[in-house]
């Protein structure tokens, strides 16, 4: 039995064959210099700030470049598959504005290098493991799992490097054994189960001087020394399902993949990936092997994100709570690259995709998150945002994720106005950070969320019904804000409060307070909070029948 005939013995009658893939698939049509990236998540469930950190490179390498960013669904393990996971999977970085130019979508697929599944493209890797067995690279392997333990425990034993390679793989050599390749065809005709293994050309347990290695180019690591691979991995299942090693290249070969962006946890596999490239004869792409996401943990060291310990890794939460896609993507370029915030310094207006990315800029040796950086990238990149569009925005994420907000958007105008509220100033309020931390900040404009949360300062608390009917007596609601305040600091003189904080701190016997502490008594009583956005500009847009609505209660309880 030839190499030729063992692999049509295993595959009679696929519908095409590698050669004709080859010819299905065709190199793209593209500008010279242009990239073409992927993101292949799986259908786990979980999607997380790790896949969204990795689709940002993936899409300005492909889009500044004018190439093309597709997305694969790579769902070949299928005991981790999660029912509706895919949906879950599109909707979340639709929902931070990634933008794919083919690939799977809620619809179907978009593009001409589909199926863009992998559980849907089984014909496709059949007909290229079926090529490296007729060319003697792949074989049929019939070992139990009960076998396999057992080779693990010999080798153990004997300080050997676990796996099926070399002399521990009884199916390997079966050319010139013709007892052996006699029982694999009986096995193939019974129908016993097997796996393929690729045939690895490296030679085992050679020691690191010993040891031939191959020179890579990783665009954010630069030149990496990569061992040979003497493992015979899996290369289809028994239910001919691929493994990740295998879907990944023979996906990233047809689909024309020119950079492949990936955690650096793939880095101990890349040894396999490069020879499974050689034995298939394609040339190999670009790997851009991004740092591990980390965080500043509790004990004042470095460690990696973790699902179980931060809920911040996973997206649901930045969808949950309204982040912005603006701001997580400008947070996440100034972890991406380290002259990002120089830039956006020097350029505050210019919208983001301006900037020149690039994986030299990378960091290869972990990734600072930090959420409280994240709030204040994001109170600076809502500011550029207009007030009508952000109104649009939240009211948006309200329907998906806060229904309860819903009387919030019953007059879109006003919410654009007050969300408009000191952004404006010579010195720009910068308080809106995310949708539900926006929801509290402004709710003390709608009487179905307002509520008295501070008390009235010390200084002032006894006085706090005089201050409010003295005020409420006064009130014109067409005073400008210098008439405003000038009527506050006259009463609060007349009720012996200094005119100026100032004063009051040089003599504090002299006083019961200051001026400050009197217009918080009304601060409390309009916002029902200490700290708020200038009082008379809230007055203006509350209205002056809330306004007296909210007094003249305040009145009453005191």
């Amino acid at each position: 039995m030839t190499n030729q005939q063992l692999s049509e013995l295993i595959y009679p009658s696929l519908a095409h064959s590698a050669d004709e893939y080859e010819a299905m698939y065709p190199a793209r049509k593209l500008p010279e210099g242009a990239k073409v990236t992927r993101l292949g998540p799986s259908p786990t469930g979980f999607i997380h700030l790790g896949n969204l950190y990795g689709a940002f490179v993936d899409e300005r390498l492909a889009h500044q470049s004018n190439g093309v960013f597709f997305l694969r669904i790579e769902d070949t393990d299928d005991k981790r598959y999660v029912e509706n996971a895919v949906e879950t999977i599109i909707t979340s970085l639709e929902f931070f504005d990634i933008k794919f130019d083919e690939g799977a979508t809620l619809t179907g697929d978009i593009g001409d290098y589909g199926d863009y599944t992998q559980s849907k493209r089984g014909d496709i890797y059949q007909a290229f493991a079926k090529k490296l067995i007729s060319e003697g690279k792949a074989y049929p392997c019939f070992l139990s799992e009960e076998e396999i333990f057992d080779i693990r425990n010999r080798q153990e034993a004997e300080k050997l490097t676990p796996g099926i390679y070399g002399e521990w793989s009884r199916y390997r050599d079966w050319e010139g054994n013709d007892a052996l390749a006699a029982e694999i065809e009986s096995k193939i005709k019974a129908g016993e189960p097997f796996v393929v293994r690729m045939r690895s050309k490296g030679t085992p347990n050679l020691s690191a001087e010993e040891t031939p290695r191959h020179t890579v180019i990783d665009a954010i690591r630069g030149e990496l020394s990569v061992p040979d691979n003497f493992q015979d991995i899996v290369i289809l299942k028994q239910t001919g399902i691929p493994t990740y090693h295998f879907a990944h290249v023979v996906d990233d070969h047809l689909m024309r993949t020119t950079h492949v962006v990936r955690g650096e946890e793939w880095l101990p596999s890349l040894p396999i990936h490069v020879e499974l490239f050689e034995d298939l004869g394609w040339e190999l792409p670009i790997y851009c092997h991004t740092a591990q996401l980390m965080k500043v943990g509790e004990d004042g060291n470095k460690r990696k994100l973790s699902k179980r310990l931060d809920p911040e890794l996973s997206l649901d939460f930045y969808r949950s709570e309204g982040y912005h896609p603006v701001a997580v993507r400008e947070y996440l370029l100034t972890i991406l690259n380290s002259n990002y915030e120089e830039w956006r310094a020097e350029n505050p207006d210019s919208p983001v995709d301006d900037f020149e990315f690039t994986t030299e800029k990378m960091s290869s040796s972990g990734a600072l998150f930090d959420l409280n950086k994240l709030n204040d990238v994001s109170k600076n990149a809502l500011l550029h945002i207009d007030a009508k569009e952000l109104a649009s925005w939240l009211r948006s994420w309200s329907d998906e994720f806060a229904p309860e907000f819903g009387y919030v958007f019953e007059d879109m105008d006003y919410l654009a106005e007050i969300l408009d509220l000191g952004r404006h100033d010579a010195r720009p309020r910068a308080d809106l950070v995310y949708a539900r931390q926006i929801m509290d900040f402004i709710s003390y404009f709608f009487d179905e969320s307002f509520k008295i949360e501070d008390e009235y300062p010390a200084e002032a608390a006894a006085d706090a019904s005089e201050i409010l009917s003295r005020y409420l007596d006064s009130y014109d609601h067409s005073d400008d804000n210098e008439q405003w305040f000038n009527k506050i600091r006259e009463m609060a003189t007349e009720m012996g409060y200094a005119a100026k904080p100032k004063d009051f701190k040089k003599n504090p016997n002299d006083y019961k307070g200051h001026v400050g502490h009197v217009s918080t008594v009304i601060r409390i009583a309009l916002m029902g909070r200490a700290q708020s956005p200038d009082v008379w500009a809230i007055q203006q847009l509350m209205g002056e029948d809330k306004v007296r609505a909210r007094l003249e209660a305040a009145v009453k309880e005191n």
